[in-house]
């Protein structure tokens, strides 16, 4: 049997600054990959490697599957953007990127963390994420922890989710946040602790941190407290299912980080 490595034509690598493989070249890697078959085997991690390596982020950003809600911003700009591992390729960039069909991919141990850290206290409101079960299958987070703080020094602990096959945006629960129904924090912190199927590495599609939008508060009436923290229930869209509230559902009370600043 052959086994000499044939080197994939420059035309399947080189995508001259496209987003995704262009039909000719998706052919030829096709045929490459059929022709070669006998003598490479080729599993989920290598074609799921492939995929990062030759799907860079688009330049011109996709429309997002579900609009931004009312009275809200996105603040997810403001902070820098930390990851425990990361495949080449699949990592914040992809994870930030509009496009829910591209994600960051965990190379390493679990847990698996995503620190988000804004550089002055922030108040946040709302927090989603984007899972897709039915892509990511044994990569798909069934137990994540939300912690924050001023630094990583004093973390604390305000919800956790439980999932069962999510596909969607994921919206977290804000009932246990220090002064529901807003976080005041200046780091947070996503931990995966568990996949389904007990997969080692994860997937996650999306993230968007949200604050109010003061701007637009006077063009509809002001959201109540009991209204923004509904709307971190709980939610999943595509019919996933979840089960969420942080320390029991017991609230945390305030932390010494989770206070007004003071001017003298």
């Amino acid at each position: 049997m052959d086994t000499h490595h044939h080197p994939i034509p420059s035309s399947s690598v080189h995508y001259n600054n496209q987003p995704f493989l262009d039909p000719h070249s998706r052919v030829s890697l096709f045929l490459l990959l059929s022709e070669y078959s006998h003598a490479v085997r080729i599993t989920s991690s290598h074609a799921i490697h492939l995929f990062c390596l030759t799907n860079p982020v688009p330049e011109q950003p996709l429309p997002l599957s579900a609009p931004i809600p009312p009275n809200l911003r996105e603040i997810s700009s403001l902070a820098s953007w930390t990851v425990s591992s990361s495949k080449p390729g699949c990592s914040i960039p992809q994870l930030r990127s509009p496009n829910t069909s591209l994600f960051w991919q965990s190379d390493g141990p679990q847990p698996h963390y995503l620190n988000i850290h804004f550089f002055k206290l922030v108040r946040i409101v709302g927090l989603r994420l984007y899972l897709d079960f039915e892509a990511d299958e044994s990569y798909t987070p069934t137990r994540i922890q939300f912690l924050a703080g001023s630094g990583a020094n004093d973390l604390q602990e305000w919800s956790e989710m439980r999932l069962e096959q999510p596909r969607g945006w994921c919206w977290v629960d804000f009932s246990s946040a220090p002064t529901m129904p807003v976080l005041r924090a200046h780091l947070v912190q996503v931990k995966i602790l568990e996949n389904h199927q007990n997969g080692k590495d994860t997937h996650l599609r999306g993230l968007q941190i949200f604050a109010r939008d003061n701007e637009r508060v006077g063009m509809r009436k002001r959201e109540s407290a009991k209204e923004l923290a509904m709307r971190g229930k709980g939610t999943c869209g595509g019919g996933g299912t979840m089960r969420s509230g942080g320390i029991g559902g017991k609230g945390l009370g305030k932390s010494s980080w989770d206070v007004e600043p003071v001017i003298r």
